[in-house]
C-alpha cells in the first residue's frame, strides 16, 4: 500500500506542478514549493518588439490557423443560380459557368503545343505562386545582367541592324525612292507646262458623261394672265391639262373628272399682271442708273476709277486676326487709358490698333485726344503727324512745336512734311534758332545748302557743336588747303581723343603732295592719343587704312599700317598674324595695305623664305612684272639658297622675252646652289624652249656628271626622244636604269619608245621588268594593260588589272581602269558589277563616283549624282561630273556654275579646264571663252587624264598651255 500511495503522490505532484504554483496534494500532504519561472533572471529575447518576418502567420506552427465565416464570402449560392448581371452573354449566366471560367483562366496551359525549346512555356510555371522579396531581388539581378549584356552588344547590334536596313532598302526600295528622280524633275516644270497636262480620262458611261439637260420653255404672258383671271393657285403646270382657253381651264383630253372642276370653287384673283408694263418699268430704272454715272452730253463715264478702287480698298478689312482678340485688346487699352490718361504709349497703341483694323478716323481722333492728355510727349505728337493727312499733319506739328520748342525730332518731322526746298530750309533755320546745339539739325540744314553756303553754315555749326567730329571734317573738306589745316588743328584742340581727325589731316597732306608729313602726322597721332588715354585698337586702325586705300590715299594707308601693325602682338605670333592680316586685306580688295604689311614683315624677317614666297606670289597675282622682279632680286639677295625664288625670277624674265637676263639669273643661281637639280633642269628647259638644243644637251651632260639624279637622266632621255634621236634615247635609258632601276618613269619611257617603234614584245618585256622592280607604280600597270588590249588580248589585259589590284589594294585608279576596260569591250553588265565592287572597296573615291554617274541610264543619273555629292562633297571629279550632267540636260547656267566651282576648288585639273572651255565654245560668248583661256594659262594645270595624254605627248612638248587647252577641247566629244 505504501508503494501505491507513493506512486499516487508522485502523480499528484506532477499534475500540480504542471498546473501551477500553490497547489496542494490531494491527500493533505505538505504543500509543494512553487518552481521559479524559466524567464526569470534571464535577458529579454531580442525579437520582442520587432516586426514579424515576411510571410509569418501567427499560430501557424501549432495549427491555430484562421477561419472564414459565411459573412466573409457572402451567401451560399447554387451552381445553377443566375448571376447578378441580367444581360450576361450565353455561357456566363450562371454561377457555375463563371466559376468554371475562372478556373480555366487560373490553370495554365501546359500543352506541348504551348512549349518552346528556348523560352519554355508561353507563361511562367510559377506565376501562381507567391512573389516574395527574394524573387524580386533575383529579378532585379537578372534584369541588371540583361541590361549589361545588352549594352555590351548594343553598338554592334545597332550597326548590324543599320546595315541590314540599308541592304534591305537597296534591295527593296520604297516607291517614294524609286520615283525620287521624277519628283525632283517636277521642280523644273513651269506653270504653262503644268496647265497643259491633259486631264485624267473620264471612266463614266455615256449617259453619265452626257446627261440630258432639263429643257426649259419660257411661259408666255397669256398663261399668267389667264390663270390670274381664273383665280386658281398652282405651283406647277399639270401635264394633263393644256393651255385651254380664256374661259375654261379644263382644255385637256384626259380630264380626270369631267365637269367636277369649275372655275368658281376658289376665290377669283382680283389683281392684274401686265408684263409689258413690268418691262417698261425695268428699262426706266436702268436708264435712271445709267444717267447717274454718265455724261448726258458726251456719253462718257464720269466715275473716277482710281477713287472708286480706293473706296473699295478702304471697305476691305486689312486685319486678318481674330475679332475677339481685337475686342479684348481694345478693352484692355481703354482700361489703360482710363487708369493712367497721361501715359503716352497707351494712346499710341490704341491709335495703331484702330489703324490696323481699318478705322483710320477713329485712330486719328484717339491720337489727337492723346496729344491733349500728353502735350509734352514727342512720340504722341509724331504719331499724330503720321496719321493725319498732309496739311493737317503740318498743323499738328506746328502745335507740337508750340508745346515743345526744344524737340529735334519734331523739327525734323516738320521739315520732312514740307515739299518745297525753301520751306524746308526755313523750318530748319527756325529750328536752329531754338536748338543750336543739335548736330542732327545742323547736318540736315547743311545738306540742303550749296557748297559756299554750306561752308558758312558749317563754320557756325562747329562753334555751336565743337565736339562733333563729322561737322569738323565736313568743314575741312569744303575749305582750301591752308584753311583746312587750321580747321583740323582747331578740331584736334577741341576733340583730342578722335583718330579720324589725324587720319584726315594725313590724307590732306598727301592730297596736296606733302607726303613726307604723312608719316609724322600718323606717329604724332599715336603718341597724342596714348597721352590722352585712348587705347589703340589695332583692328580699327587697319580698317581705317583699308578705307584710305580704297579712297586712293596710298601713303596714308601705308603709314597707318607701319604705325599699328606691331601693336598688341606677341613676338612669337608676329609672322603668323601679319600673314593673316595680309590675306584679309587682299580679300577686302585693299592691295596697298597688303603690300605694306608684306614690306614691314620682310624688314622684320629678312631671312624667312616663306615670307618672301608669300610676297612674291602676291606680286605675281596682283602686281606688275617689274614689281615682282624687284622683289625677287631682293629675295635672292637675302635667301640665296632658296631655289624657288631664283626660278621664279628666271621664269619672269623668260616670259617677258628677256632670255639673256633669265640665263644670267640662272648662272647666279648656279653659283649659290652649285649642285641643285631644280636649277639644272630649269636651265635645260630654258635652252630647249628657245630651240638651243645643243646647249641643252651640254647642260644635261654636265648635270649628269655633277648632279646625277634620276630626273636628270629622265630629262636627258626625253630630250633625245622628242628630237627624234631614238637610239641615243634608248642608250641613255639603258644607262639610267643601271643606276636607278627603281625609278618607274624610266621603265615607262623605255616601253613607250619601243611601242613607238612597233616593237610590242620589247615593250611588254620593258613593262614587265619595270613592274618587277616597281610593283606599286599604277601607271606601269596601265601601260601594260593597254598594250595587251591594243593587240587584242582582252583576257590578258583583264588578268593584268586583277593582279595589279591584288598588289595595290584600294586603288581607285586601277578599279576605274578595270571598269573602263569592260565598258570599251562592250560588256556593260560586267562593268556595272565591277563598279559596284569598286565603290564598296573605295567608297570615298571621287573618280569612281564620277564614272558611276555616267554608267547609269539617263533617268537615274541625277539620283546617282546626289549620292556622289553626299559621299564626296568637295571632290573636283564629282563636281565636274555634275557640271557635265547639267550640260547634257541643256541647263546652261547651272552647268557654268558647277564648272566655275570645280576649277576654283582644283585649278590644277586640266580636264576641268578643257571641258569648261569646250562648254564655253558651244554656249558662251567670245569674252567668256577668252576669260576661261586666260584663267587656265594663269593656273598652268598639270594633271588630268585627257590633259596629260596631250601635254606629255612627244609631238606636243613645245606647246604652250593655251594651245594644249584648245587641242584637248577639240578632242572632247559630247558622248555623255
Amino acid at each position: 500500500m505504501a508503494t501505491s500511495g507513493a506512486k499516487q503522490g508522485t502523480k499528484i505532484v506532477s499534475k500540480t506542478s504542471a498546473g501551477g504554483a500553490g497547489a496542494t496534494a490531494a491527500s493533505g500532504g505538505a504543500p509543494i514549493i512553487p518552481l521559479a519561472s524559466p524567464l526569470m533572471g534571464k535577458k529579454k529575447k531580442p525579437f520582442l518588439g520587432m516586426p514579424a518576418p515576411l510571410g509569418y502567420v501567427p499560430g501557424l506552427g501549432r495549427g491555430a490557423t484562421g477561419f472564414t465565416t459565411r459573412s466573409d464570402i457572402g451567401p451560399a449560392r447554387d451552381a445553377n443560380d443566375p448571376v447578378d448581371d441580367r444581360h450576361a452573354p450565353p455561357g456566363k449566366r450562371t454561377v457555375g459557368d463563371q466559376m468554371k471560367k475562372n478556373q480555366e483562366e487560373d490553370e495554365e496551359d501546359l500543352n506541348d503545343t504551348n512549349y518552346d525549346e528556348f523560352n519554355g512555356y508561353a507563361g511562367s510555371l510559377f506565376s501562381s505562386g507567391p512573389y516574395e522579396k527574394d524573387d524580386e531581388e533575383a529579378d532585379a539581378i537578372y534584369a541588371a545582367l540583361d541590361k549589361r549584356m545588352d549594352e555590351r552588344r548594343k553598338e554592334r547590334r545597332e550597326l548590324r541592324e543599320k546595315e541590314e536596313i540599308e541592304k534591305y532598302r537597296m534591295e527593296r526600295p520604297k516607291i517614294q525612292q524609286q520615283f525620287s528622280d521624277l519628283k525632283r524633275k517636277l521642280a523644273e516644270v513651269s506653270e504653262e507646262e503644268w496647265l497643259s497636262i491633259p486631264e485624267v480620262g473620264d471612266a463614266r458611261n455615256k449617259r453619265q458623261r452626257n446627261p440630258r439637260h432639263e429643257k426649259l420653255t419660257p411661259v408666255p404672258d397669256s398663261f399668267f394672265s389667264k390663270h390670274l383671271q381664273s383665280g386658281e393657285n398652282h405651283s406647277s403646270v399639270d401635264p394633263l391639262q393644256g393651255p385651254g382657253t380664256p374661259k375654261t381651264s379644263l382644255g385637256g383630253l384626259n380630264t380626270p373628272y369631267p365637269g367636277s372642276m369649275t372655275p368658281g370653287l376658289m376665290t377669283p384673283g382680283t389683281g392684274e399682271l401686265d408684263m409689258r408694263k413690268i418691262g417698261q418699268a425695268r428699262n426706266t430704272l436702268m436708264d435712271m442708273r445709267l444717267s447717274q454715272v454718265s455724261d448726258s452730253v458726251s456719253g462718257q463715264t464720269v466715275v473716277d476709277p482710281k477713287g472708286y478702287l480706293t473706296d473699295l480698298n478702304s471697305m476691305i478689312p486689312t486685319y486678318g486676326g481674330d475679332i475677339s482678340d481685337i475686342k479684348k485688346a481694345r478693352l484692355l487699352l481703354k482700361s489703360v487709358r482710363e487708369t493712367n490718361p497721361h501715359h503716352p504709349p497707351a494712346w499710341i497703341a490704341s491709335a495703331r490698333l484702330e489703324e490696323v483694323t481699318g478705322k483710320l478716323q477713329v485712330a486719328r481722333n484717339l491720337i489727337m485726344k492723346g496729344t491733349e492728355m500728353c502735350p509734352k510727349s514727342e512720340d504722341v505728337w509724331l504719331e499724330a503727324a503720321r496719321l493725319q493727312p498732309g496739311d493737317t499733319a503740318k498743323a499738328v506739328v506746328a502745335q507740337a512745336v508750340r508745346h515743345m520748342p526744344q524737340s529735334v525730332r519734331v523739327y525734323i518731322r516738320a521739315a520732312e512734311l514740307e515739299t518745297d526746298i525753301r520751306a524746308k530750309k526755313r523750318v530748319l533755320r527756325k529750328a536752329l534758332e531754338n536748338v543750336s546745339k543739335s548736330v542732327r539739325l545742323w547736318k540736315a540744314a547743311v545738306e540742303l545748302e550749296e557748297p559756299e553756303d554750306a561752308r558758312i553754315m558749317l563754320s557756325r555749326a562747329v562753334e555751336c557743336c565743337p565736339t562733333s567730329v563729322e561737322l569738323w571734317l565736313a568743314l575741312a573738306r569744303l575749305e582750301t588747303y591752308e584753311n583746312a589745316r587750321r580747321v583740323l588743328n582747331k578740331a584736334r584742340e577741341n576733340i583730342p581723343t578722335d583718330r579720324h581727325i589725324w587720319i584726315t589731316a594725313a590724307k590732306l597732306e598727301e592730297a596736296n603732295g606733302n607726303t613726307q608729313m604723312v608719316e609724322k602726322i600718323i606717329d604724332r597721332a599715336i603718341t597724342s592719343l596714348r597721352a590722352n588715354g585712348v587705347e589703340i585698337n589695332r583692328d580699327q586702325w587697319i580698317q581705317d587704312a583699308e578705307e584710305c586705300d580704297k579712297a586712293g590715299s596710298v601713303a596714308t594707308c601705308q603709314a597707318v599700317i607701319r604705325a599699328v601693325i606691331g601693336i598688341g602682338i606677341e613676338e612669337e605670333d608676329r609672322k603668323h598674324t601679319w600673314m593673316e592680316d595680309a590675306d584679309s586685306c587682299v580679300a577686302h580688295g585693299a592691295l596697298e595695305c597688303a603690300r605694306a604689311i608684306y614690306a614691314h614683315a620682310l624688314q622684320v624677317f629678312p631671312s624667312k623664305k616663306s615670307v618672301w614666297l608669300r610676297a612674291a606670289y602676291f606680286e605675281k597675282n596682283h602686281g606688275t612684272r617689274s614689281s615682282l622682279e624687284a622683289l625677287l632680286q631682293r629675295a635672292v639677295a637675302h635667301c640665296p639658297k632658296a631655289e624657288v625664288l631664283w626660278l621664279m625670277g628666271a621664269k619672269s624674265k623668260w616670259l617677258a622675252g628677256d632670255v639673256p637676263a633669265a640665263r644670267s639669273i640662272l648662272a647666279l643661281a648656279f653659283q649659290a646652289n652649285p649642285n641643285s637639280e631644280e636649277i639644272w633642269l630649269a636651265a635645260v628647259k630654258l635652252e630647249s624652249e628657245n630651240n638651243e638644243y645643243e646647249r641643252a644637251r651640254r647642260l644635261l651632260a654636265k648635270a649628269r656628271s655633277s648632279a646625277p639624279t634620276a630626273r636628270v637622266f629622265m630629262k636627258s632621255v626625253k630630250l633625245e626622244w622628242v628630237l627624234g634621236n631614238i637610239e641615243a634615247a634608248q642608250d641613255l635609258c639603258t644607262e639610267a636604269l643601271k643606276h636607278y632601276e627603281d625609278f618607274p618613269k624610266l621603265w615607262m619611257m623605255r616601253g613607250q619608245i619601243e611601242e613607238q617603234c612597233e616593237n610590242m614584245d620589247k615593250a611588254r618585256e620593258a613593262y614587265n621588268q619595270g613592274l618587277k622592280k616597281c610593283p606599286h607604280s599604277v601607271a606601269l600597270w596601265f601601260l601594260l594593260s593597254r598594250l595587251e588590249e591594243r593587240v587584242g588580248q582582252l583576257t590578258r589585259a583583264r588578268a593584268i588589272l586583277e593582279k595589279s589590284r591584288l598588289k595595290n589594294p584600294q586603288c581607285a585608279d586601277l578599279w576605274l581602269e578595270s571598269v573602263r576596260l569592260e565598258y570599251r569591250a562592250g560588256l556593260k553588265n560586267i562593268a556595272n558589277t565591277l563598279m559596284a565592287k569598286a565603290l564598296q572597296e573605295c567608297p570615298n573615291s571621287g573618280i569612281l563616283w564620277a564614272e558611276a554617274v555616267f554608267l547609269e541610264a539617263r533617268p537615274q543619273r541625277k539620283t546617282k549624282s546626289v549620292d556622289a555629292l553626299k559621299k564626296c562633297e568637295h571632290d573636283p571629279h564629282v563636281l565636274l561630273a555634275v557640271a557635265k550632267l547639267f550640260w547634257s540636260e541643256r541647263k546652261i547656267t547651272k552647268s557654268r556654275e558647277w564648272f566655275l566651282r570645280t576649277v576654283k576648288i582644283e585649278p590644277d585639273l586640266g580636264d576641268a579646264w578643257a571641258l569648261f572651255y569646250k562648254f564655253e565654245l558651244q554656249h558662251g560668248t567670245q569674252e567668256q571663252q577668252e576669260e576661261v583661256r586666260k584663267r587656265c594659262e594663269n593656273a598652268e594645270p598639270r594633271h588630268g587624264e585627257l590633259w596629260c595624254a596631250e601635254s606629255k605627248h612627244v609631238l606636243n612638248w613645245q606647246k604652250k598651255t593655251g594651245e594644249i587647252l584648245e587641242q584637248v577641247a577639240s578632242k572632247i566629244k559630247n558622248t555623255f
